[in-house]
């Protein structure tokens, strides 16, 4: 690593915690942790706490902590921020991981800081954070082709082919 970088000491999925969005567009962050923590070392250890399913544990020997907001995901940022300032984390440690209806679907975007681009649980996190300094990794949605709004569009589950190529 250089020494302009820094390291990610929590990635964190944005979503909406209840059951009937668990396969929609918009939880592409918590299906993101769901996988990682399907395919990494056995090694975390799951908890509740600041509003959050949290998990500790270390990946490629570093301590690394993974949580899954329980708030709303426009209510992220309070859960995020919680857990940062009660571990010592700045925003530069921190991955944000979410949905992106800009870019076509399955294709990834990181950034190391940067604005909202519209996305409501990214505007509760720089609210909350009072920084816009975090990674983001933008997982692409890509745009309704139907006359659904937006939020009719992000709350719908990804169709088969859909879900094959954002897995």
């Amino acid at each position: 690593m250089g020494s302009n970088e820094t390291a990610i000491r929590l990635a964190v999925g944005l979503g909406n915690p209840d059951p009937e969005y668990a396969a929609t567009r918009h939880n592409a962050g918590f299906m993101l942790i769901d996988r990682f923590l399907a395919k990494a070392p056995k090694s975390f250890e799951k908890s509740f706490v600041h509003q959050s399913w949290i998990w500790r544990g270390s990946y490629a020997g570093k301590a690394l902590l993974l949580q899954k907001p329980m708030t709303y995901m426009n209510l992220s940022g309070d859960a995020v921020a919680g857990l940062a300032r009660s571990e010592g984390i700045r925003p530069e440690e921190i991955l944000i991981v979410h949905d992106d209806m800009d870019l076509p679907l399955g294709r990834i975007r990181i950034r190391k800081s940067g604005g909202s681009g519209g996305h409501n649980g990214i505007k509760s996190v720089i609210e909350r954070l009072g920084s816009e300094s975090f990674c983001r990794m933008r997982i692409g949605i890509g745009r309704a082709q139907a006359k659904s709004g937006v939020v009719d569009y992000v709350l719908s589950p990804f169709d088969g082919d859909e879900a094959e190529i954002l897995d």
